[in-house]
């Protein structure tokens, strides 16, 4: 876990996951992430899961974001994080990740 230094300044880094009912990898694990948001823009709900188990099905996860939910990960928290939508939309989880 990085140690957290209030003099730095963590730049975001932006990314885009297209929906999909299989599942997908939102954020690969990364020490030297600082935080991370998501945001769900699909009309499927989006179901992520923490960890390195695949969001395969969507009651195995940890987290549910319905359209337009905002999701901020906890402190320090830097694993990956996969997900898996209702249904195949036209939407996608918009990600900013601070490193």
């Amino acid at each position: 876990m990085a140690e957290y230094d209030p003099r730095s300044t963590a730049q975001p880094s932006h990314s885009s996951v297209a929906s999909a009912a299989t599942s997908q990898t939102i954020l690969a694990a990364n020490p030297r992430r600082h935080g991370a948001t998501i945001v769900n823009t699909d009309t499927n709900a989006l179901y992520l899961r923490m960890g390195t188990t695949d969001a395969t099905t969507t009651t195995g996860y940890h987290v549910r974001l319905v359209q337009y939910a905002y999701y901020e990960l906890p402190y320090g928290y830097s694993g990956a994080i996969t997900g898996i939508w209702d249904a195949d939309g036209a939407g996608a989880a918009n990600v900013c990740e601070f490193i």
